[in-house]
């Protein structure tokens, strides 16, 4: 055998294993299949799941919150943070939040405010919210343990932190409204 054919054999049986590889990789829909009892049609014109909020009662030590977005409402059970220990804590420590869970600060008069992720174990949705309850910004999974500050960008009468990646889940953006005693509107 020369030394070109050992190298050339080794060359073939790798293009012809990715080969394969991807041509058993290959889906033809990322969709899945839709019920013997719907067609087509039917599957594509379905509705799609709303998001799962809070359901009952809130229970002791939380107070019932809504997110108002065009495509539904959302419900959450918030523990209130209305004095300066209380919001310097935060969710500080903590390992987990459920995704109908959450907490709302309360700054009491409108103002400027910067959140930070120091001893924040999770990464979370910090929503900065006017007083009239509509929605200024949110930054999106904020990285835990980071010192970076996240400014409001203007002025804020309460802050709403959800778990990482749920203000995305329920479609909430600039401009979405939050309906909680809190937030008086016009």
């Amino acid at each position: 055998m020369s030394s070109l054919t050992v190298p050339l054999r080794g060359l073939i049986a790798t293009v012809g294993a990715l080969a394969l590889l991807a041509a058993c990789s290959e889906r033809p829909s990322a969709q899945p299949a839709p019920a013997a009892s719907q067609t087509p049609a039917a599957a594509a014109s379905a509705p799609a799941k709303a998001p799962i909020g809070a359901v009952g009662e809130a229970p002791a030590g939380f107070e019932a919150l809504e997110t108002v977005t065009p495509s539904g409402r959302t419900r959450f059970f918030v523990e209130i943070a209305d004095n300066d220990a209380e919001r310097e804590r935060g969710l500080m420590f903590r390992k987990s939040l459920a995704p109908d869970r959450g907490m709302l600060f309360d700054f009491k008069t409108p103002r400027e405010v910067a959140f930070w992720m120091r001893n924040t174990l999770i990464p979370l949705d910090i929503i900065y919210i006017q007083a009239d309850g509509t929605v200024l910004s949110i930054a999106r999974n904020a990285t835990p343990l980071s010192e970076a500050p996240i400014p409001s960008g203007g002025a804020t009468l309460g802050v709403l932190e959800l778990a990482g990646g749920r203000s995305a889940e329920i479609g909430l953006m600039p401009g979405d409204r939050i309906e909680h005693r809190m937030f008086k509107r016009d």
